[in-house]
């Protein structure tokens, strides 16, 4: 079984941020602090001028929080420590002078749909369905709330996050605005997203970097409100109700 990781590879101005992780590309800590310093350095280095974030292999692009840092939770400040990754993550994204183009191989569900709904444009094959599954476990998609519902308003915020155990289509996420393109299989997304990469190589860097602080605009209070939502979800991972959820996957 390969190890997790989280790396970047340069290709022609674009930087290249891939994750992987054995237990379906699901996020635990040191891979969201990773991610975070990748996304960083790309940010601050001129030889780049997009990003293209990805997870490895072909079934799933992310499954969300790692259930086994979740279940080992065992206090407030850990609870918010631990959630508080997502909110870096998002947060970095968003404030990356970069566009981050997103490519969405498989399935995603949780907390995964934050970093889809964090990049500034996604493509994704047919089979990557989507699904807010925190309800299930007896806490909320509290972190990750407001990048989606910045994607797809509340209202179909709402829809999701109230229906935790379905899935929902790869045409629904891009009737929504959570995906812009969506393709038949990897090898069309791979060459769809190359194209487009390199087509935003091409633009005057200064206009891409204007483009993104309007792209993001009314967001600059995040960088407090997503650590407070952090919080609420550090607390309620303690509760009886999701303890025992949990324990179902110890």
């Amino acid at each position: 079984m390969m190890k997790s990781y989280a790396k970047q590879t340069l290709v022609n101005n674009i930087s290249f941020i891939e994750f992987y992780h054995p237990s379906h590309n699901s996020l635990p800590s040191d891979i969201l602090q990773n991610l975070v310093e990748l996304i960083k350095n790309a940010g601050d280095n001129e030889d780049v001028k997009v990003i293209v974030l990805q997870s490895g292999g072909d079934r799933t692009f992310c499954a969300g929080a790692s259930f086994t840092e979740l279940v080992n939770i065992s206090d407030k400040d850990s609870g918010m420590i631990f959630f508080s990754g997502f909110a870096k993550l998002i947060n970095t994204m968003r404030i990356c002078p970069k566009l981050i183009i997103g490519r969405i191989q498989g399935k995603t569900v949780g907390g995964g749909l934050g970093i889809v709904a964090a990049a500034d444009y996604c493509l994704a094959t047919k089979h990557s369905e989507i699904k807010l599954s925190e309800l299930n476990i007896g806490i909320g998609p509290f972190v990750i709330g407001p990048v989606i519902e910045r994607k797809i308003g509340l209202s179909l915020l709402t829809q999701i996050a109230l229906n935790p155990k379905k899935f929902y289509s790869a045409s629904w996420a891009e009737k929504h605005g959570l995906y812009s393109e969506v393709y038949e299989n990897i090898s069309e997304l791979d060459t769809a997203v190359m194209t487009l990469a390199e087509e935003l190589c091409s633009y005057n860097p200064e206009a891409i970097k204007e483009m993104k602080k309007l792209f993001w605009r009314g967001t600059d209070h995040w960088g407090i409100l997503l650590n407070d939502q952090a919080k609420i979800s550090g607390r309620l991972v303690l509760s009886n109700f999701t303890k025992n959820k949990l324990s179902k996957f110890k």
